[in-house]
């Protein structure tokens, strides 16, 4: 049985700011990855597409990266939402974060035709800034980890009429 994230903080977005080619769930061609919660952690589980490789059996690493800093900025959407008392999929709009740092660190190749699962760590580090820390595993095996520092989305990137 395919695991899912059911209530993904990514599905509760505003159309104008759905369009990231990792998690938005409006860009077609992107990954879609979906955010949600797994206890007081945070899971994203994305099976790569046949051209996300590096090399033949084995994840490219952009797209490891990619995962990392989106489950990083919807891990702190869903806290600062939590705090705020509100959960993914009530319908109430989520704040946006966009990345401020994103440290990734290979642990071992990364093989592809299976899910990979994001497992994230939340950290407040100040009331618009949060640190997540993530893990990705290939079949219950650690393959990367990394860090954001995710930061609440400034005004400026409002598009402008």
């Amino acid at each position: 049985m395919e695991e899912i994230v059911e209530h993904a903080i990514q599905d509760d977005y505003p159309d104008d700011f759905a369009w990231c080619y990792g998690c938005g769930r409006l860009n077609k061609p992107g990954h879609h990855f979906r955010t949600g919660w797994m206890g007081e952690k945070t899971i994203t589980i994305y099976s790569p597409e046949p051209e996300h490789i590096a090399l033949p059996g084995f994840v490219y690493g952009g797209v490891i990266a990619s995962l990392i800093d989106c489950h990083g900025t919807g891990s702190a959407s869903l806290a600062l939402h939590k705090k705020n008392g509100c959960e993914a999929g009530e319908g109430t709009e989520p704040p946006r974060f966009v990345t401020a740092s994103l440290n990734v660190d290979f642990v071992k190749p990364t093989p592809h035709g299976v899910p990979l699962k994001a497992i994230g760590v939340v950290h407040e580090i100040h009331p618009k800034k949060f640190r997540v820390e993530t893990e990705v595993f290939a079949n219950n095996e650690l393959c990367a980890r990394g860090e954001v520092v995710a930061v609440i989305m400034p005004s400026t990137f409002v598009k402008k009429e």
